[in-house]
Protein backbone atom coordinates (compact mmCIF):
# COMPACT_ATOMS: atom_id res chain seq x y z
CA UNK A 1 0.00 0.00 0.00
CA UNK A 2 1.33 3.76 -0.77
CA UNK A 3 -0.75 5.64 1.28
CA UNK A 4 -2.86 6.34 -1.39
CA UNK A 5 -6.81 6.68 -2.56
CA UNK A 6 -7.80 7.19 -6.09
CA UNK A 7 -8.10 10.72 -6.42
CA UNK A 8 -11.74 12.53 -6.68
CA UNK A 9 -13.79 9.60 -6.83
CA UNK A 10 -15.19 9.36 -3.38
CA UNK A 11 -14.58 5.27 -3.36
CA UNK A 12 -12.15 4.65 -0.71
CA UNK A 13 -11.47 7.86 0.03
CA UNK A 14 -11.26 8.84 4.22
CA UNK A 15 -13.27 12.01 2.80
CA UNK A 16 -15.45 10.92 -0.08
CA UNK A 17 -17.22 13.38 -2.81
CA UNK A 18 -15.55 15.42 -4.81
CA UNK A 19 -14.06 18.79 -4.26
CA UNK A 20 -12.75 16.76 -1.12
CA UNK A 21 -8.55 15.59 -0.86
CA UNK A 22 -8.33 12.21 -2.97
CA UNK A 23 -5.04 10.88 -0.61
CA UNK A 24 -4.23 10.89 2.87
CA UNK A 25 -0.73 12.43 2.20
CA UNK A 26 -2.66 15.22 0.56
CA UNK A 27 -4.44 15.49 3.73
CA UNK A 28 -1.05 15.23 5.83
CA UNK A 29 0.31 18.05 3.39
CA UNK A 30 -2.50 20.78 3.78
CA UNK A 31 -2.57 20.04 7.59
CA UNK A 32 0.98 20.52 7.92
CA UNK A 33 0.82 23.92 5.53
CA UNK A 34 -1.96 24.55 8.00
CA UNK A 35 0.87 24.44 10.98
CA UNK A 36 3.35 25.83 9.39
CA UNK A 37 1.25 29.24 9.34
CA UNK A 38 2.24 31.67 12.00
CA UNK A 39 -0.42 32.22 13.93
CA UNK A 40 -2.18 35.45 14.60
CA UNK A 41 -2.74 36.28 18.49
CA UNK A 42 -5.47 38.38 19.76
CA UNK A 43 -3.69 40.94 22.05
CA UNK A 44 -5.54 42.10 25.08
CA UNK A 45 -6.33 46.16 24.83
CA UNK A 46 -3.65 48.55 25.78
CA UNK A 47 -1.18 45.73 24.63
CA UNK A 48 -0.08 48.16 21.42
CA UNK A 49 0.19 51.49 24.05
CA UNK A 50 2.38 49.23 26.31
CA UNK A 51 4.60 48.44 23.95
CA UNK A 52 4.88 51.57 22.09
CA UNK A 53 6.05 53.37 25.44
CA UNK A 54 8.52 50.19 26.29
CA UNK A 55 10.27 51.03 23.84
CA UNK A 56 10.62 54.72 23.40
CA UNK A 57 11.81 54.35 26.85
CA UNK A 58 14.77 52.73 25.26
CA UNK A 59 14.96 55.13 22.37
CA UNK A 60 13.24 57.27 20.05
CA UNK A 61 11.80 55.11 16.94
CA UNK A 62 9.61 56.24 14.14
CA UNK A 63 5.75 53.80 13.79
CA UNK A 64 7.51 51.61 11.07
CA UNK A 65 10.49 51.00 13.28
CA UNK A 66 7.80 50.16 16.06
CA UNK A 67 6.02 47.82 14.10
CA UNK A 68 9.25 45.80 13.23
CA UNK A 69 10.41 45.79 16.47
CA UNK A 70 7.48 44.57 18.13
CA UNK A 71 7.60 41.75 15.61
CA UNK A 72 11.15 40.80 15.85
CA UNK A 73 10.63 40.67 20.11
CA UNK A 74 7.60 38.59 19.50
CA UNK A 75 9.49 36.03 17.46
CA UNK A 76 7.22 37.11 14.71
CA UNK A 77 3.90 36.13 16.58
CA UNK A 78 2.64 39.54 16.61
CA UNK A 79 2.85 42.24 14.37
CA UNK A 80 0.38 45.17 14.80
CA UNK A 81 -0.65 47.16 12.46
CA UNK A 82 -0.19 50.31 11.14
CA UNK A 83 -3.83 51.12 11.76
CA UNK A 84 -3.29 50.21 15.77
CA UNK A 85 -0.15 52.05 16.20
CA UNK A 86 -0.16 55.31 14.49
CA UNK A 87 -3.68 56.29 16.08
CA UNK A 88 -1.87 55.22 19.54
CA UNK A 89 1.23 56.96 18.97
CA UNK A 90 -1.13 60.22 18.20
CA UNK A 91 -3.03 59.47 21.51
CA UNK A 92 -0.23 59.66 23.32
CA UNK A 93 0.96 62.70 21.76
CA UNK A 94 -2.31 64.35 22.64
CA UNK A 95 -1.59 63.20 26.24
CA UNK A 96 1.54 64.85 26.20
CA UNK A 97 3.76 61.70 26.93
CA UNK A 98 5.17 61.93 23.75
CA UNK A 99 6.40 64.24 21.46
CA UNK A 100 7.59 64.43 17.55
CA UNK A 101 10.59 65.45 15.60
CA UNK A 102 11.01 65.57 11.66
CA UNK A 103 14.57 63.23 10.83
CA UNK A 104 14.91 61.97 7.18
CA UNK A 105 11.76 63.04 6.55
CA UNK A 106 9.91 61.06 9.26
CA UNK A 107 8.38 61.49 12.07
CA UNK A 108 10.23 60.15 14.80
CA UNK A 109 8.70 59.45 18.22
CA UNK A 110 10.58 59.75 21.68
CA UNK A 111 8.65 60.10 25.33
CA UNK A 112 8.48 63.48 27.18
CA UNK A 113 9.14 63.10 31.00
CA UNK A 114 5.36 62.22 32.00
CA UNK A 115 5.77 59.87 29.15
CA UNK A 116 8.62 58.29 31.25
CA UNK A 117 6.55 58.25 34.15
CA UNK A 118 4.14 56.47 32.04
CA UNK A 119 6.15 53.80 30.94
CA UNK A 120 7.92 53.15 34.45
CA UNK A 121 4.30 52.75 36.10
CA UNK A 122 3.01 50.36 33.39
CA UNK A 123 6.04 48.23 33.68
CA UNK A 124 5.27 44.58 34.63
CA UNK A 125 7.20 41.34 34.40
CA UNK A 126 6.75 40.61 30.77
CA UNK A 127 6.68 43.18 27.85
CA UNK A 128 3.45 42.57 25.75
CA UNK A 129 5.55 40.96 23.20
CA UNK A 130 6.76 38.68 25.38
CA UNK A 131 3.59 37.70 26.05
CA UNK A 132 1.93 37.02 22.78
CA UNK A 133 -0.22 34.58 21.95
CA UNK A 134 0.24 32.23 25.32
CA UNK A 135 -1.99 31.55 27.45
CA UNK A 136 -1.12 30.43 31.38
CA UNK A 137 2.78 31.08 30.25
CA UNK A 138 2.27 28.38 27.13
CA UNK A 139 4.33 28.54 24.30
CA UNK A 140 1.86 27.87 21.25
CA UNK A 141 4.93 28.31 18.72
CA UNK A 142 6.59 25.60 20.22
CA UNK A 143 3.18 23.19 19.77
CA UNK A 144 2.59 24.19 16.60
CA UNK A 145 6.44 23.34 15.48
CA UNK A 146 5.66 19.98 16.82
CA UNK A 147 2.30 19.31 14.68
CA UNK A 148 4.07 20.70 11.73
CA UNK A 149 6.95 17.92 11.89
CA UNK A 150 4.46 15.34 13.29
CA UNK A 151 2.27 16.24 9.82
CA UNK A 152 5.28 15.96 7.86
CA UNK A 153 5.91 12.60 9.43
CA UNK A 154 2.57 10.69 9.00
CA UNK A 155 2.79 12.35 5.61
CA UNK A 156 6.33 10.25 4.36
CA UNK A 157 4.68 7.15 5.74
CA UNK A 158 1.26 7.24 4.41
CA UNK A 159 3.14 8.01 0.92
CA UNK A 160 5.75 5.35 1.34
CA UNK A 161 5.27 3.11 4.48
CA UNK A 162 4.43 -0.48 3.98
CA UNK A 163 0.77 -1.50 5.00
CA UNK A 164 2.15 -2.59 8.57
CA UNK A 165 3.84 1.11 9.25
CA UNK A 166 0.27 2.42 7.72
CA UNK A 167 -1.65 0.92 10.46
CA UNK A 168 0.62 1.61 13.55
CA UNK A 169 0.81 4.96 12.85
CA UNK A 170 -3.11 5.30 12.51
CA UNK A 171 -3.31 3.58 15.83
CA UNK A 172 -0.47 5.43 17.58
CA UNK A 173 -2.03 8.94 16.31
CA UNK A 174 -5.16 7.44 17.43
CA UNK A 175 -4.11 6.87 21.00
CA UNK A 176 -2.38 10.27 21.17
CA UNK A 177 -5.38 12.11 20.09
CA UNK A 178 -7.31 10.66 22.68
CA UNK A 179 -4.82 11.44 25.19
CA UNK A 180 -4.22 15.03 24.24
CA UNK A 181 -8.22 15.26 24.56
CA UNK A 182 -7.80 13.85 28.15
CA UNK A 183 -5.68 16.13 29.05
CA UNK A 184 -8.46 19.10 28.23
CA UNK A 185 -10.72 17.61 30.25
CA UNK A 186 -8.78 17.38 32.83
CA UNK A 187 -8.37 21.22 32.65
Amino acid sequence: MNGSFPAGSGAGSPFGGSGMPGSLWEVMDQLRTAFDRKPTPRMNRGDVRASVLGLLAEKPMHGYQIIQEIEERSGGTWKPSAGSVYPTLQLLADEGLVETEESGGRKVYSLTEAGRAAAQDSDSDEAPWETAGRRDGARPGELTKAAAELAHAVAQIGRSGSSDQVAAASKLLEETKRKIYGMLAEG
